[in-house]
């Protein structure tokens, strides 16, 4: 499993690195090559949240004693993302002094208004963008608490069935408790039978015994 992070964290790091590399290009460029850029960069954050999502799911496989190691390493890869995206943010509302130039022309009092208005627009961006930044803030901390739910919840679940298959087996050597304790019962129950019997033998027995000697003793008076 650990393998298979380490391969996702490789992708990461290229993915990132070309992404930092772009965001810097985008203040510099305008109109069509700008717009293409920045779908680009678009595409390859993306991306790079599906790697994330990969990670994610690699370290949940990972056994619980390990697990904290690679939870820290994910935490910080998503900090660098959250930090790549506002970066990105800012430069689609950026300009170099070239392009701004290019923008605005030489000067007069039309420039300094359009560049009055674009710095208001550009500071309305930010705000928005940082009410963005807050919200997915919220969801991500939301998102982390529901993992580690489910990750608790998993732990009961298992303690849980082991507890249960202990239960079972209690019950089971309770049945063949009772079912020996049943054939002992029967095993007793029969020989007292038979001590009886044997008793009840040696009682007719002794009486027979006893009558004969007193007939033949009675007899025997008589005869003479």
């Amino acid at each position: 499993m650990s393998s298979d992070f380490e391969t996702y964290e490789q992708d990461f790091g290229t993915l990132t690195a070309e992404i930092t590399n772009k965001i810097g290009r985008i203040p510099k460029l305008g109109g069509e090559e700008k717009a293409q850029l920045v779908l680009n960069v678009d595409k390859q954050l993306e991306e790079v949240k599906e790697l994330l999502e990969q990670m994610d799911l690699e370290v949940r496989e990972i056994p619980i004693q390990s697990r904290g190691m690679y939870n820290n390493r994910l935490k910080s890869y998503k900090q660098e993302v959250e930090k790549l995206e506002k970066d990105f943010k800012r430069s689609r509302i950026a300009y170099s002094d070239e392009v701004r130039n290019d923008l605005l022309g030489d000067g007069g009092s039309s420039s300094e208004s359009q560049l009055i208005k674009l710095r208001e627009e550009r500071a309305h961006l930010l705000d928005n963008t940082e009410r963005l930044e807050r919200s997915s803030r919220r969801l991500e901390a939301g998102y982390q608490i529901a993992v580690e739910t489910e990750q608790v919840g998993q732990e009961i679940l298992a303690n849980l069935h082991g507890d249960r298959e202990k239960i079972q087996r209690a019950r089971e050597r309770l049945r063949e408790t009772d079912a020996n304790l049943g054939k002992s019962s029967r095993i007793l129950t029969g020989m007292l039978r038979r001590i009886i019997q044997n008793r009840i033998l040696i009682f007719v027995l002794g009486a027979i015994i006893v009558l004969t000697i007193i007939l033949a003793i009675y007899f025997n008076l008589r005869g003479h």
